[in-house]
């Protein structure tokens, strides 16, 4: 933006156009489908990770822009759907409706005076938009890094009487099998404790990375 141009009033506005208009105009925009944006993605959604987790606030504030470019780029190569089509107001006006309703303590009449009682009234709205589904892995996705899906997959396990809980104790493995055990144990041992694996794990190979540089320093 210039010195002398005014701010725009109303800058998501002016950011969709300006992907519509990227989409149009750009050889290498136009010939990129929904598939093969997905690694961007996956970087762009890293990046954000390292700037929260990192604490820098300018790259916070960047990286949260790089994101918004992606869903602004998924919402116009969508716009464009020969069958299905929808634009990013489809998208946002989507999603206000899903936040409206699972924040009936909000929008509503019901009372929510802790997290907890928060957590029931989202739990109850998300379970009558996915009636259809059967198991409580439904919508999981399998994509996620593995200690991630490993935690998930323990939360959800717990809501089944029948499943066994994990045992804490990882125990020495002896094969890959058992180093399996023991790392979904270490897993369950962070969840017991309300801690991340994975993000526990991203640290303290950010203190490994540290430790080569220092090493390799003269």
């Amino acid at each position: 933006m210039t010195a002398d141009a005014a701010p725009s009033a109303d800058p998501l506005r002016e950011a969709a156009e300006t992907m519509r208009a990227v989409r149009d105009r750009c050889v290498w925009t136009q010939q990129i489908d929904h598939r093969a944006l997905v690694p961007y993605l996956v970087e762009e959604s890293a990046e954000l990770i390292d700037a929260v987790e990192e604490d820098d606030r300018a790259e916070l504030r960047e990286e949260l822009g790089d994101l918004l470019w992606q869903v602004l780029f998924h919402a116009e190569i969508a716009s464009r759907d020969a069958e299905d089509p929808f634009d990013i107001d489809d998208v946002a006006r989507g999603l206000t409706e899903k936040m409206v309703r699972r924040h009936p303590h909000v929008f509503g009449d019901a009372v929510a005076t802790t997290p907890e009682e928060v957590l029931v009234h989202w739990n109850a709205a998300k379970a009558a938009e996915k009636s259809a589904r059967t198991s409580v892995l439904d919508g999981v996705s399998e994509r996620m890094p593995s200690l991630a899906l490993a935690q998930k997959l323990l939360s959800k396990a717990a809501q089944v009487d029948s499943v066994p809980p994990m045992p804490v104790d990882p125990g020495a493995p002896a094969s890959e099998a058992e180093l399996g055990d023991a790392l979904l144990a270490l897993v369950a041992t962070a969840r017991a404790n309300g801690w991340d694996a994975e993000r526990a794990l991203r640290e303290r190979l950010r203190t490994l990375q540290a430790d080569i540089r220092t090493a390799e320093s003269p």
